[in-house]
C-alpha cells in the first residue's frame, strides 16, 4: 500500500512543484515528514544534503532517497526499498514529462504572447515563495539546535550558515567548494 501512497504523493508534488527541485523541497518535506510521517526531520535534512552533493536535479535526487527511506522505514527489505525509490522518482517525473509533451508545440507557437508572459510573471513570485519556504523549513532546532539547548552547535551552525552565504554570494566561491568546506568545518567543530 505504501507504493500507491508514494506514487500519488510524488505525482502531486511533480504536478504542483513549480520552480524546479529547490521549489519542490518544501512540498516534499511537508508530505514525507509532516503529513505521512515516513521520515523524521533529521532524516529529511540528511536527504537534502545528500541530494545536493550527488549529480542530478535535487528534486529528483530527493524523491529517490525519500522513496527508499520511506519504504525502508516501513519495514521492507532493500529490494523493496529500491522499488520505492523507482516509484517516487517515476511519479515525480511523470507529470512534467506528460505536460512537456503536450504543451511543447503550443508553447513554441505562443511563447511571446501577452497571456503566456503574464502567466510566467505570476509564477515567478510563487517560485520565490517556495524557495523561501524550503529554506525556512530547514532552519529548525534539529539542524541548528537552540542557544539554550546546545549553544556550541547553535553558534557553529549559524556561523557556517553565514560563512556559506557570504562565501557564495559576495566572495563568489564555487558552491560545490563551499559544501565541502562547510562539511569539513562541521566535522571538525561539531564532533
Amino acid at each position: 500500500m505504501i507504493f500507491l501512497y508514494l506514487f500519488i504523493t510524488f505525482f502531486e508534488i511533480g504536478l504542483f512543484g513549480f520552480g524546479g527541485g529547490y521549489g519542490m523541497l518544501s512540498l516534499i518535506q511537508t508530505e514525507t515528514v509532516i503529513h505521512h510521517h515516513w521520515l523524521t526531520s533529521a532524516e529529511f535534512t540528511n536527504i537534502v544534503a545528500i541530494s545536493q552533493m550527488t549529480p542530478g536535479p535535487i528534486g529528483i535526487n530527493a524523491a529517490t532517497y525519500c522513496g527508499y527511506a520511506a519504504v525502508h522505514n516501513a519495514g521492507h527489505n532493500g529490494l523493496m526499498a529500491v522499488l520505492g525509490s523507482a516509484t517516487a522518482t517515476f511519479a515525480l517525473v511523470l507529470p512534467s514529462l506528460v505536460l512537456m509533451i503536450l504543451i511543447s508545440k503550443m508553447f513554441m507557437k505562443y511563447m511571446n504572447t501577452p497571456v503566456v508572459q503574464t502567466v510566467f510573471a505570476g509564477l515567478r513570485p510563487a517560485v520565490v515563495g517556495l524557495l523561501a519556504a524550503a529554506t525556512l523549513l530547514l532552519m529548525n532546532a534539529e539542524n541548528f539546535s537552540a542557544p539554550d539547548v546546545n549553544p556550541w552547535q547553535f553558534w557553529i551552525s549559524a556561523g557556517l550558515f553565514v560563512a556559506t552565504f557570504v562565501g557564495t554570494k559576495y566572495m563568489k566561491i564555487n558552491p560545490i567548494r563551499m559544501i565541502g568546506y562547510a562539511a569539513f568545518a562541521g566535522l571538525l567543530l561539531l564532533y
